[in-house]
């Protein structure tokens, strides 16, 4: 099966499970605070649920990063992404669109997985990657609705928050792009041995960690 087939039927299984339709929760302690103080609650919230907390997602971005040393690959799919999640973020959070996150979190490192792997077969971007990785942005949104619904939205303040969140993720991942870019790609990325002994084994070792994490989120 190709890699876009796959990738379309894990997204069909994902929209279709069964689930209980749920609007978000309301966050009392914020129905009464100013906007500014809404806006810099959720971009904080926004920007640890990557850094420090979101090592699944700090590690799909990475990945991200090394099947090209071009700046403009690594942003066409980093754009892709956000496009993705920004969409299922909302639609999720207004209750559009809700899948349970026994599905939704073994299928985010399901996604790392992918992205690692195909980093280690190709040498160069394919057209599908793009879909790929929008496809995925998909799911990732969902995983970011679930825990952003944890701690709840103040009622009347719907938008605000969630573009505020979104930008704190969005802060954090630009983040994550820039480190490698500047630690990794600009140093090494032009140097011969770059895919044996850089993006190999960083592609190995991000497909192992989420290959455990597929089988701990999947039956544990």
């Amino acid at each position: 099966m190709r890699p876009g087939n796959t990738c379309r039927v894990l997204l069909v299984t994902l929209l279709l499970a069964p689930t209980t339709l749920l609007a978000h929760t309301v966050n009392y302690a914020l129905e009464k605070a100013s906007v500014s103080h809404v806006v810099g609650f959720y971009l904080r919230l926004g920007i640890q649920h990557i850094i420090p907390y979101g090592i699944d997602h700090i590690l799909f971005v990475i990945s991200l990063c090394l099947l090209s040393t071009r700046i403009k690959t690594i942003l066409w799919q980093a754009t892709a992404f956000t496009v993705a999640h920004s969409v299922t973020l909302a639609l999720s959070m207004k209750g559009v669109l809700v899948a349970p996150g026994a599905v939704v979190e073994p299928v985010i490192a399901l996604s790392i997985m992918f992205v690692a792997i195909e980093n280690m077969l190709l040498s160069e971007l394919k057209p599908w990657r793009i879909s790929i990785v929008f496809l995925f942005g998909l799911i990732h949104g969902m995983g970011f609705a679930s825990a952003l619904n944890e701690i709840g939205l103040p009622r009347g303040a719907f938008y605000t928050s969630i573009l505020s969140f979104n930008a704190g993720v969005e802060i954090g991942q630009v983040v994550v792009i820039t480190g490698v870019f500047m630690l990794v790609i600009i140093p090494f990325g032009k140097r011969g041995w770059y895919r044996k002994w850089v993006v190999y084994p960083a592609s190995i070792a991000i497909a192992t960690v989420a290959g455990y994490w597929v089988v701990m989120r999947a039956f544990f």
